[in-house]
């Protein structure tokens, strides 16, 4: 697979909680220059970071994140305000602890309310599957599908472990029509990227990729 068509479906991802406007810039650029599908970036970066990129790069930031238990109407607020800011692509987590406990009507409720404040805006729901069984993959694809959500993605990179191959194959097994597939979280290699795409996933949230890109750029020139 070439290059260009995995960097063309990566979210270039800079979340740590060190990242300065500097850093968050150089991720821009990167981004823009190897054609990546997004940057995702922390929300209080959005604004000015869509007055920096303009048309030329999507910009994607994180909600509930990256433990997913703030209240539905603080996620809302969060969602509305990253739009307001230039947000085009919005990733929530979900409220774990309310799979865990069945409360799925509540899941439910809260990903239809943040679909309608996202408007025509990417909505993307983390469900975290290191923390998850299987039953509750599968659950959260069938709840994923009726919010109307736009993709269901695997992990925060922030937990246990990130994407796995089982993982994304079970989601391409048991999602609706329309829901896309989002890896993240330890996609190191090219390998990786090619593996996880070709099982189904449509965006990888990786940072390494753009690394590899730059390298074998940095080598062509010799």
């Amino acid at each position: 697979m070439e290059l260009s068509k995995i960097l063309s479906k990566c979210d270039h991802t800079l979340l740590s909680q060190s990242a300065t406007w500097e850093e968050i810039k150089a991720v821009c650029d990167d981004g823009i220059r190897f054609s990546t599908a997004s940057v995702c970036i922390p929300a209080s970066y959005v604004k000015a970071a869509k007055e920096y990129v303009g048309d030329k790069l999507k910009i994607c930031t994180v909600i509930g994140f990256p433990n997913g238990y703030s209240t539905t109407a603080t996620k809302i607020f969060e969602a509305k305000d990253a739009v307001s800011n230039g947000a085009d692509e919005i990733d929530t987590v979900i409220n774990i602890g309310h799979l865990k406990d069945k409360k799925y009507d509540e899941i439910l409720y809260e990903l239809k309310a943040l679909k309608e404040a996202c408007g025509e805006k990417i909505l993307k729901v983390i469900i975290e599957t290191c923390l998850l069984t299987d039953e509750e993959k599968i659950k959260m694809c069938e709840i994923v599908t009726a919010s109307g959500a736009d993709y269901i993605k695997t992990s925060t990179g922030f937990s246990t472990a990130g994407a796995t191959r089982e993982d994304v194959a079970l989601f391409a097994k048991h999602v609706g029509k329309g829901v896309l597939i989002k890896a993240a979280g330890g996609i190191s290699s090219l390998e990786d990227a090619e593996d996880f795409i070709n099982l189904g996933a449509s965006r990888l949230g990786t940072s390494r990729i753009v690394k590899i890109a730059k390298n074998e750029k940095s080598q062509s020139n010799y």
